[in-house]
């Protein structure tokens, strides 16, 4: 299992004492939930928490954040990504997740779990049943309401000492910081009228660095003492109501548009993509940009490299506003338009040099792309199936397989109209069944997206049917009907390189080796590898290596098998394709055998074991790789004895699957 943590930002303060006792709760207790009002520091707390649990007991920490959740839908799925799980089984995914971690002692942190508690409270129950070693760290406004939950409450940091550290830590980032005397003692003061809660500090405090304490004082005392005659709740929140509605008027009235609208975005966001769904109106391009950074100063938005995102207490005063100015449904729109849009440019970049970057960035706008499917399933089903099947082989391949499925199948539903966009989603929903062990529900697929493009005279759709027609064909161990499907479909098909080709290329390559007609397959694949070298391709070309590298085995060539073995694991390292890195260890793992290199075979035998573990599969791929691999890990262990290839696996399976692919294959790339 891979540490997810973010790195802990600068300038964190104090929490030496509730630090000190998370360490006890975290050591004595299988759940513990910090618990407080928004603002005052959870989340803080919970990731430097995490962080000594990694660094000072080694235990391996998974951190889930669910704040970008509007409800329980991606509840499951966030926490398998967070925990390194890609599951590709058809069944309960909580059961498959629960089996992966029965063995395992992870440290689970579920950030922000206030928006989905009840989801929360079912799932952390069932892992908790489900796996001895697993210990929750909650954070939420409200306890979960599970039976042995250890609450720890989250207070604001003391006025007089932390507070004005972190007021003083702000300024001075801010280029103007409070100095000696009587600034820290107006500080002190400033801070005490703000509770000590941490997110109303850091809203002050650039007209602090701009007025100076004195000034930003006398400002809220007054505002405070109202809100205090009209009642509304505990000090503290009263504190940052009032600090977020000030901070807001304060504002520019660029700012204040910018800030409603930005409440649209479910995840972190970079600035291209903000001007394209928060622009128009009076918001030109300079002027957002200018709103932007005046919002980052204010620290409405915080920044991590070139992606913003808002604190869920800011972020839900923006969208009152937002619905205020009646822009909740236009923003909404132009929201999932764009990313519509982007789906559009990736899915025709695919075979290209950018297909990476394109998976890098569906994988980074994952809650923005489900917020985009959410609303088209609500208000345009034509929309919401075109955007399904663009996403749905891109998920498949990053392990996001039931997402795809439910949403494909939920879009599919709809009465929409049929046509290439349709044929491409019954594909699309096709791969992701074969990939989850459903090669029936895939054959049927393909008939259905066969017919609708058929009907459209889609070429594209054609040739994308036969390939997931092949593929169930290959994964059922009938070679030949593989090979007929796919030729007959490229006899018909325009002599063009398209995504539909090299897929219907491959399964013939695979069909070809499945035959035993090794030559003519190591021919097709060296020139079907070549073409994507070409193009700057690697989804099609790490496959092509995965087949040189086995034809290589059955030829006796293992010096080319590892060569190739190494390529196509280097092309899904690129494209974070877990089922295919499974694959793809396994294959190395043979050829490093048939070189003798017994060490590094167990090795990759070991880590191929816990990626396979990690999709909630046992080891699987065409028929032929079976008798390969259990012959190949037997000569293992007679080379290195059974001693020693335990110790060998127990060593790989400690160290992680970074770190030995990093040292089979080099440092991962850029």
């Amino acid at each position: 299992m891979l540490s997810n943590l973010p790195e802990i930002p600068a300038g964190f303060v104090g929490r030496t004492r509730e630090l000190d006792r998370l360490d006890v709760a975290l050591r004595g207790h299988r759940l513990v939930t910090l618990t407080g009002m928004g603002g005052v520091g959870k989340s803080g707390l919970a990731l430097r928490a995490s962080h000594r649990v990694r660094d000072t007991d080694g235990r391996a920490v998974a951190f889930a954040e669910l704040w970008p959740l509007p409800g329980d839908r991606l509840l499951v799925a966030t926490v398998a990504d967070a925990l390194d799980f890609s599951d590709h089984t058809a069944g309960d995914p909580v059961d498959a997740l629960g089996t992966w971690l029965a063995h395992q002692a992870p440290l689970l942190v579920l950030d922000s779990c206030e928006h989905v508690t009840d989801g929360c409270r079912e799932l952390v129950g069932r892992l908790l049943a489900a796996s001895p070693g697993l210990t929750v760290l909650a954070t939420s406004r409200q306890p979960l309401g599970l039976e042995g939950e250890h609450l720890v409450e989250v207070e604001p940091l003391p006025a007089d000492t932390d507070a004005v550290e972190l007021l003083r830590h702000r300024t001075a980032a801010l280029g103007r910081p409070l100095e000696a005397g009587e600034d820290l003692v107006t500080a002190a003061r400033l801070c005490r009228w703000l509770q000590g809660v941490p997110l109303a500090i850091e809203l002050v405090a650039d007209q602090v660095a701009e007025r100076g304490a004195g000034a930003v004082e006398r400002t809220l005392v007054s505002r405070m003492e109202i809100a205090g005659e009209r009642g509304g709740g505990p000090p503290r929140h009263r504190a940052l109501r009032t600090t977020v509605g000030w901070s807001h008027e304060l504002c520019t009235p660029a700012e204040r548009l910018l800030w409603a609208r930005l409440s649209v975005f479910r995840g972190p966001v970079d600035a291209g993509t903000v001007l394209a769904v928060c622009g128009g109106g009076p918001l030109d391009p300079a002027l957002l940009s200018a709103a932007l950074r005046g919002l980052e100063r204010r620290s409405v938005l915080t920044r991590r490299g070139d992606r913003y995102r808002m604190l869920d207490t800011v972020r839900e005063y923006g969208r009152m506003w937002l619905d205020e100015l009646n822009e909740v449904r236009g923003t909404a729109e132009r929201h999932a338009r764009c990313f519509l849009a982007r789906a559009v440019r990736a899915e025709a970049a695919w075979l290209g040099p950018e297909q990476t970057r394109w998976y890098l960035w569906v994988e980074e706008a994952h809650a923005d792309l489900c917020a985009a499917l959410d609303h088209f399933l609500d208000t345009d089903p034509q929309a919401a199936v075109e955007l399904a099947g663009l996403l749905g082989f891109f998920w498949s391949c990053c392990g996001h397989l039931p997402e795809a499925a439910d949403y494909l199948t939920e879009a599919l539903a709809l009465p929409a109209p049929g046509g290439a966009v349709r044929s491409r989603a019954l594909w699309a929903l096709g791969v992701a069944q074969v990939l989850r062990g459903d090669t029936r529900a895939g054959g049927l697929l393909a008939e259905a997206g066969r017919r609708e493009a058929e009907e459209a005279a889609d070429t594209e759709g054609l040739l994308r049917s036969a390939y997931l027609a092949g593929l169930t064909h290959l994964l059922t161990g009938r070679p030949m009907a593989a090979g007929h499907t796919t030729d007959q479909a490229l006899a018909q098909a325009p002599n063009a390189l398209t995504q539909g080709t090299v897929m219907c290329r491959l399964v013939r390559v695979f069909a070809l080796t499945g035959q035993g007609f090794l030559e003519r397959a190591r021919q097709e694949a060296e020139s079907l590898r070549a073409e994507c070298v070409a193009l700057g391709e690697w989804w099609t070309r790490a496959y092509a290596d995965y087949q040189l590298a086995l034809i290589a085995l059955f030829e006796d060539r293992s010096a080319h098998a590892v060569a190739h073995a190494r390529s196509m694991l280097e092309g899904k390292r690129r494209i974070g394709d877990g089922f295919g890195l499974a694959l793809g260890l396994d294959v190395l793992a043979a050829a490093l055998a048939a070189e003798g290199a017994a060490e590094p075979a167990a090795e990759a035998y070991a880590v191929g074991e816990t990626l396979w573990s990690s999709v909630g599969h046992p080891q699987r791929g065409t028929p032929e790789l079976g008798p390969v691999r259990a012959h190949y890990e037997s000569t293992v262990r007679a080379l290195l004895g059974d001693e020693r290839y335990e110790t060998v696996t127990v060593r790989s399976v400690v160290h992680g699957p970074e770190t030995v692919l990093a040292e089979l294959l080099g440092p991962a790339p850029d």
